[in-house]
C-alpha cells in the first residue's frame, strides 16, 4: 500500500506542485486549502504524512498541527512556511512536528525529508504489528495470558515437550493445570497417540485400581469380561494423573512399579502387561507436607516431580484477566448467541479487585453468567455475581494491588476509557459535544478516542 500524503496550503499553485512532485515519487496525495478542511479529510482518512503551511488565514498551521495530534496522534506533520523564525520553528517541533522547511526550498531536500519521514512512519507500523504478533504469540493454544509468569511457563512447555520426563504440575483449583498438561502432549512426539485423563479423587477408591489397570473376567462380582484399562488405552502416548494427592497408599505402589518396570498387572492377572507411557501428574495439595505426614509415597513423589510446573492463582496474575475476559466473551457469544461487544471499565475494575479463590475457572463462570443475564450489547457490573459487587463498596479502585508479577497497565486503562466514552455517550444521550464536555475533552479529541476504539458508529 503506498504512502498517503495530505498537502495543507491556501495557495493553489503551492498545492498542485507539490502535488505532481510527489505523485511523481509514487505517493497517494490529496489537498486541502485550509486547516478546517484539512480536519474534515483526517475525520474520515487516514494519512501517513500532513505537509502544512503555518501562516493561513483561519486555522493557522500551529493550530493544524495541534488538533493533528489530538485526532491522529500516529500521522507526522511537516511544517512549511516563508517566514521562518527560531520561534515558529520551536513551537512547531514542540506541538509534535517532525521538522519545519522554509520556502522557497529545494526539491531534492524535500524529497529526502518525505521519504526519511515516510520510513519512520513505516517503522513505527512495524513495531506495532511486532508488539501485536508477540501479544498473540503470548496465547498457548488454550492457556492465556501475557503476565511474565506465564510466559516462563510458556518457554518451560516447550522445552520440556519433546522429553520423556515425568512431569509433576501444581497449582490450585481453577488455574489450568488440565491446559498444560494437554499442551505438553500436543508439543511432544507423542501427540498422535492418546492423551489419557483421569481425576483420582473422582473415581471412587474400590474402582480406581481396575480403572487404570484394567481387570480379567471373573477378577471380582461383576466382572463379566476382560476390561482394558487406562494404562493400557495410553500405550505410546500421555496419562495425566489429575489430583494424583487422591490416589490411596496401596495404588502409589503401583504407579510406581509402572514407573520403575514399564509395565502393571490387570486386577485379578498374573501376568504382567508392558507399557509405554509418559505420566503427568497434578495437583492442588502440598505433596511435600502429604510426604511428612505419611499420606503420600516419597519415592512416587521424587519418581514425578522430575520436572515441577507451579501455575500462579489468578490473583497473582491480574493483569491477564483483560485478554481472558476477551477470549470467554467470545466464547460464550458463540456458544449462548448473544452479540456482546465487550466489558464496561466498571465491571473490569470490580473483576481486578476481586481476589478469585476458584481462580481462571470462577473467572469463566463468572463470564458465561454474565453472558447469558446482560440484556445490553455491554457487560455491565449489574450482570456480575454480588460476590463481585461488593467489591465496589469496601475497596476503592486507587487501592487496587499489583500483583508480583506486574500489570499491563495500558490494556487495563484502555478498558476503563473505553467505558468513560460509553458512558458519557449514554449520560448525553448520544450527543458527542456534550458527552466530550462531560469528560473535559475537546470535540476532536473525543472524536478520536472514538475511533481508537471503534466507538464512532455510537449515536450522534
Amino acid at each position: 500500500m503506498s504512502n498517503k500524503i495530505l498537502i495543507v496550503d491556501d495557495e493553489l499553485s503551492m498545492r498542485e506542485f507539490l502535488e505532481i512532485l510527489l505523485c511523481g515519487e509514487g505517493y497517494n496525495v490529496d489537498s486541502a486549502p485550509s486547516g478546517s478542511e484539512a480536519l474534515n479529510m483526517l475525520n474520515v482518512n487516514h494519512y501517513n504524512l500532513v505537509i502544512s503551511d503555518i501562516q493561513m488565514p483561519g486555522m493557522g498551521g500551529i493550530e493544524l498541527l495541534k488538533s493533528i495530534k489530538e485526532i491522529a496522534p500516529a500521522t507526522e506533520v511537516l511544517m512549511m512556511t516563508a517566514y521562518a523564525s527560531t520561534d515558529t520553528a520551536v513551537e512547531a517541533m514542540k506541538s509534535g512536528a517532525y521538522d519545519y522547511i522554509t520556502k522557497p526550498f529545494k526539491v531534492d531536500e524535500v524529497k529526502l525529508i518525505i521519504k526519511n519521514v515516510l520510513e519512520k512512519v513505516s517503522l513505527k507500523i512495524e513495531n506495532l504489528l511486532l508488539k501485536k504478533e508477540l501479544k498473540e504469540e503470548y496465547r498457548f493454544g488454550d492457556i492465556i495470558g501475557v503476565s511474565s509468569c506465564m510466559r516462563d511457563i510458556y518457554d518451560l512447555i516447550l522445552q520440556i515437550s519433546p522429553t520423556k520426563t515425568n512431569i509433576l504440575i501444581e497449582g490450585e483449583s481453577g488455574t489450568g493445570k488440565e491446559l498444560v498438561a494437554k499442551s505438553i502432549h500436543a508439543n511432544s512426539d507423542r501427540k498422535d497417540n492418546p492423551l489419557i485423563t483421569v481425576n483420582c479423587g473422582a473415581v471412587p477408591e474400590n474402582l480406581l485400581e481396575s480403572e487404570l489397570f484394567g481387570h480379567i473376567k471373573g477378577a471380582f462380582t461383576g466382572a463379566v469380561a476382560n476390561k482394558q484399562g487406562l494404562f493400557e488405552l495410553a500405550d505410546g502416548g500421555t496419562i495425566f494423573l489429575d489430583e494424583i494427592g487422591e490416589m490411596p497408599l496401596q495404588l502409589q505402589v503401583k504407579i510406581l512399579r509402572v514407573i520403575q518396570e514399564k509395565e502393571f498387572r490387570r486386577v485379578g492377572d498374573v501376568k504382567s502387561s508392558s507399557t509405554d507411557i509418559r505420566i503427568i501428574a497434578a495437583t492442588n495439595k502440598d505433596l511435600e507436607e502429604a510426604v511428612k505426614n505419611g499420606v503420600f509415597r516419597e519415592d512416587l513423589y521424587y519418581r514425578l516431580n522430575v520436572i515441577q510446573i507451579k501455575l500462579p492463582p489468578l490473583r497473582e496474575r491480574k493483569d491477564d484477566i483483560p485478554s481472558l475476559v476477551s477470549n470467554f466473551l467470545k466464547k460464550y457469544n458463540n456458544e449462548i448467541g448473544k452479540d456482546i461487544k465487550r466489558i464496561s471499565s466498571e465491571a473490569l475494575q470490580l473483576l481486578l479487585l476481586y481476589e478469585f479463590p476458584g481462580n481462571v475457572r470462577e473467572l469463566e463462570n463468572i463470564i458465561e453468567r454474565a453472558v447469558a443475564l446482560e440484556k445490553s450489547d455491554v457487560i455491565l457490573t449489574e450482570s456480575l455475581p454480588s460476590k463481585v459487587r461488593k467489591k465496589s463498596a469496601t475497596t476503592p479502585s486507587i487501592g487496587m494491588e499489583i500483583p508480583a508479577s506486574g500489570l499491563n497497565m495500558e490494556g487495563i486503562m484502555d478498558e476503563m476509557e473505553k467505558g468513560l466514552l460509553v458512558k458519557a455517550l449514554q449520560m448525553a444521550e448520544g450527543g458527542k459535544t456534550k458527552a466530550a464536555k462531560l469528560l473535559n475533552l475537546s470535540f476532536r479529541s473525543f472524536r478520536y478516542r472514538l475511533q481508537k476504539y471503534g466507538l464512532d458508529n455510537e449515536p450522534r
